[in-house]
């Protein structure tokens, strides 16, 4: 948005002036003139062409393809250098206690970042950047702790502390940058763009999630690289951190973004101070006379020829107005966050301890035997078996990223979203009931419809929400652009149900697995999918 003087005075700028302020003089200028802007500075964008939007599409691949190493081996990583049970939970409930608390302030942050390389991409680089960090340091960290500490004790303490920090550094950016990229995908597409775009999400989410299991169930010991390298787990690394760069550089030059403007910091710090449920309709604020009142109030406060420095009373009034936007929402928007939040904790208790229930259960391995002996080897033979049942997970979650194309006509979104809960709670279900290495293999299929469908169908019915609410304001004569929330702080709300997800299940679940088992993964997974079918079908609302 961009608030020139004419603003404060109710008389709006042209378009075209918008336009003009909120573009770069660089060479995506072309292509952000083909965008019609509205009076608020909202970016009406044109139609993609479909290899953009693969290219933006790419950083899923990436992500999936390093989160899959992650599925595959943070377990036995963790187990390898001694980590005590009673830490185990730990793990999994720092990084989505940051996440949790941090997303909506990211979400929020990105929708009034004025960088002039856009409002998301910032965002994107900064997590791709630690999600390097955090994936080098649990996969290499026992390699590095012994290269500068020859004291086995000592070296052992270390090597949990660094494999430990490297698992939330990793979490912790993994999961938060799919809130910037959903909303830069909704900011620079248009409605039928979108969907494009989401489906594509989904189709190299699982191609990227594939490509990653089978990385991981190579036996890269027995290669050249194996034998070059220290250990397997660097060689992995290797390609892990490879595909994630490629990938992220280009997502990060698909499509160009319109940079949001501000023409002082006086109008910056308004939106920053000011609900931000109000950030992009300034009549009302100049109706009332608040407007005028709060600039009086900072031009006093600020120095001439300064920039306005923001204190920690108006930092906690900018947090406070948060919060309050995010109870403020309206009731569809928290009943699909419940819905994803039930989703999420159903396909999370399954997927962090897939591998070692082959390892355990399935296989009757142990992974706290000797290393070289008989059962710690059953158990390593179980979780590369579990490598393979992850990628066919993977594999049919891209298949049915088109089969949901086909049957959307026909069903809609509230029967899609509902299979793809059903299907899982059955699967694994049966799974626990049958732990045999061919019917659970064959059953990881429906894994896949799972993964599928939590990363499409909510984001998609956000977006039906925002194009709802977008044709209401129309139609009362408003603005479309001017609804309530941004973008970032929709998806930033969806987003952060991932993380109270594993914050449930590090509190529950860790020691639920240590009294009775990996076998209690699966069950549990089945009976809160199922569980979430029912809160689906009845309680999430469906735009007609």
């Amino acid at each position: 948005m961009t608030l020139t003087k004419e603003s404060f005075h109710r008389v709006p700028p042209p378009a075209s002036e918008v336009a003009k302020a909120d573009m770069d003089c660089t060479g995506e200028k072309e292509e952000a003139l083909g965008q019609s802007v509205l009076r608020t500075g909202a970016v009406v964008p044109g139609k993609r062409a479909v290899g953009r939007l693969v290219m933006h599409s790419m950083v899923m691949f990436g992500r999936e393809f390093c989160y899959a190493v992650e599925a595959a081996f943070v377990t036995p990583v963790l187990l390898s250098v001694g980590l005590p049970k009673n830490l185990y939970s730990l793990v999994w409930l720092i990084s989505p206690i940051l996440g949790f608390v941090l997303q909506p302030v990211v979400g929020s942050a990105s929708d009034h970042c004025t960088c002039s390389w856009g409002r998301r991409r910032p965002y994107i680089l900064g997590l791709g950047i630690i999600m390097l960090v955090g994936m080098a340091l649990y996969l290499n960290g026992d390699v590095m702790i012994s290269a500068f500490i020859d004291e086995n004790e000592k070296r052992r303490t270390w090597a949990i502390v660094i494999t430990m920090l490297g698992v939330v550094l990793f979490d912790f950016a993994a999961d938060f940058i799919d809130c910037p990229i959903k909303a830069y995908l909704f900011d620079v597409c248009c409605h039928q763009d979108k969907e494009k775009g989401l489906h594509y999400h989904a189709l190299f989410t699982g191609l990227g999630g594939a490509l990653g299991y089978l990385t991981g169930a190579m036996d890269w010991g027995q290669t050249v690289l194996g034998y070059s390298l220290a250990s397997e787990f660097q060689v992995i690394f290797l390609f892990a951190a490879l595909v994630f760069i490629i990938c992220l550089t280009m997502h990060l030059c698909s499509i160009p973004e319109v940079p949001l403007r501000y023409k002082n910091e006086e109008a910056k710090f308004l939106l920053e101070v000011t609900e931000p449920h109000k950030y992009n309709s300034t009549e009302e604020e100049i109706k009332n006379g608040y407007l005028k009142s709060t600039c009086t109030e900072i031009k006093a406060a600020a120095k001439p020829g300064k920039c306005t420095v923001v204190s920690q009373d108006q930092r906690q009034m900018t947090l406070k107005s948060l919060l309050k936007t995010l109870l403020s929402m309206p009731s569809h928007y928290r009943c699909l966050c419940v819905s994803h939040l039930f989703g999420w904790m159903a396909f999370l208790s399954n997927m962090l301890f897939f591998t070692d229930f082959m390892g355990q259960v399935v296989y009757q391995g142990n992974p706290y035997a000797p290393h070289n002996s008989t059962l710690y080897l059953t158990y390593k033979a179980g979780v590369e078996m579990g490598c393979w049942g992850l990628c066919i997970n993977a594999i049919s979650s891209s298949v049915y990223s088109y089969v949901q194309k086909v049957l959307l006509p026909y069903i809609g979104l509230k029967g899609l979203y509902f299979i793809g809960y059903l299907l899982f709670g059955l699967g694994t279900g049966l799974i626990g009931l049958f732990p045999n290495v061919y019917s659970t293999l064959a059953l990881c299929s429906l894994f896949g419809v799972m993964s599928s469908t939590l990363y499409t169908v909510p984001f998609h019915l956000i977006a039906e929400y925002h194009r709802e609410e977008e044709s209401l304001k129309l139609q009362d004569g408003e603005q479309a652009g001017e609804h309530g929330r941004g973008k970032g702080i929709d998806c930033a709300a969806l987003t952060c149900m991932v993380q109270l997800a594993q914050i449930i299940l590090g509190v529950g679940l860790g020691l639920l697995v240590s009294v009775a088992g990996s076998a209690v993964t699966v069950i549990s997974a089945s009976t809160v999918s199922l569980v979430g079918c029912c809160f689906v079908a009845f309680c999430v609302r469906y735009v007609e």
